[in-house]
């Protein structure tokens, strides 16, 4: 396609909510997408004959979450048990007490951010740096953030928040799997990368396979592409620009690894492998019974992780695990795959946290750059970022803006 009502610049979430809807309004549409598949940071992959994901795998707030019920709708097997996050096995160097006072510890952070937040919108700045539960708070913060409480705007913490609810429910066969499904029929240029939109009689999309017209375009990508300037736009749009460099990825990394003796531990049961630094692994065992380990490692850990080399994380996660469950039980352990989300070139992080005192630039970038061109992704919602269905959402909402001026104008 050398022309096309719009174009949609990125294939994850957001560029597959918005290229659906344009397309059953009879839109002519084109996603282009800078890696060799579709989903951006949903991702599925296939191992030993099970569907792991090595991005988003929660339904996060699923009751009121659009992809839970699309999966419904679909027939897909939603499981709906809780989580174990909150349980530690065998309270393994993790008493009942420690417990209650540790989650105590974090349910009172939020509490001070809600009611008395820091004037510097810090959130690091609400608990002493030497509290006892700095480091499992900051720790628990790396996993569910990206990033520490140092570089955590108070008001955005907030804000996912208050509308987040308990229910997170899951896809069995593969929550990646099933948004690049969604894109089934969706016209699409995968390995193309997009250096430049020019906004004149039409819009004009430089690419690496050449130049791409449209009455309009979206675009859906990470927030570090744009705030690298991985993509000039012209006239420029420096606003939004900066607004995307306020909102960084923080990173939480996943390792995977094999069981060789699964009944040694329960099915769906979890670990933190420290309490007494942020620099550790969340551990969730044998997630629907299947006989693997699934770590999480987030923040500065999982940076420095990454910098060291593509082995070290598996050796940071079975170290851990080592200390938790026995060396034998760590010499079952088989590597199985791991991700590395920084160094992706054309992704850069994990999720979007916005910078203390900069909450308020996910609404300048959500803010359309003009009547023919949208931004959309999880670091345009104001209270869903960090989820697949926050990125879903403003995928929609930039299609709706988009097809309101189309209609008024052709």
């Amino acid at each position: 396609m050398s022309r096309v009502d719009v174009a949609i610049v990125g294939a994850g979430a957001a560029g597959i909510a918005a290229a659906r809807r344009l397309a059953d309004l009879n839109r002519s549409v084109l996603l282009i997408e800078a890696l060799p598949r579709l989903g951006g940071r949903a991702r599925t992959e296939y191992l030993q004959g099970m569907p792991l994901d090595l991005g988003c795998g929660w339904l996060h707030s699923a009751r009121r979450n659009p992809l839970a019920a699309e999966a419904e709708t679909q027939g897909m097997v939603l499981d709906r048990s809780p989580s174990a996050w909150h349980r530690q096995l065998h309270n393994i160097y993790f008493s009942p007490q420690e417990q209650r006072e540790a989650w105590a510890a974090f349910s009172e952070l939020t509490e001070r951010l809600h009611k008395n937040p820091p004037p510097s919108d810090c959130a690091g700045d609400a608990l002493a740096a030497d509290d006892r539960w700095r480091p499992f708070i900051d720790g628990v913060s790396s996993f569910i953030n990206g990033t520490e409480l140092d570089q955590l705007s108070a008001a955005d913490y907030v804000a996912y928040e208050d509308a987040s609810s308990e229910d997170n429910w899951r896809l069995p066969g593969g929550y990646g799997a099933f948004i690049c499904g969604l894109a089934t029929g969706i016209p699409a240029a995968l390995e193309t990368q997009v250096r430049s939109v020019t906004f004149g009689a039409d819009v004009a999309l430089e690419t690496t396979r050449g130049t791409l017209h449209a009455l309009a375009a979206i675009v859906a990508v990470p927030t570090p592409i744009l705030a690298q300037g991985g993509i000039r736009f012209s006239p420029a749009c420096d606003d939004h620009l900066q607004a995307a460099s306020r909102l960084p990825l923080g990173l939480a990394d996943k390792v995977y690894l094999s069981i060789a003796e699964s009944g040694t531990v329960p099915p769906e049961s979890h670990l933190i492998g420290r309490i007494d630094r942020a620099a550790t692994g969340s551990y969730y065992l044998r997630p629907f019974g299947r006989p693997l380990i699934e770590c999480y490692l987030g923040g500065a850990c999982a940076r420095d992780l990454e910098s060291a080399g593509p082995l070290a994380a598996f050796a940071f996660a079975i170290n851990e695990l080592r200390d938790l469950l026995g060396a034998e039980f760590a010499r079952g352990l088989t590597p199985l795959t791991a991700t590395r989300w920084a160094h992706e070139p054309t992704i850069g992080g994990s999720y979007s946290h916005a910078l203390p005192g900069h909450a308020a630039a996910r609404g300048v970038l959500a803010r359309p750059l003009n009547e023919r061109c949208c931004f959309a992704g999880e670091a345009c919602s104001r209270s869903d970022f960090s989820t697949a269905h926050g990125a879903w959402q403003s995928g929609l909402e930039a299609a709706d803006r988009i097809e309101h001026h189309l209609k008024m104008t052709y």
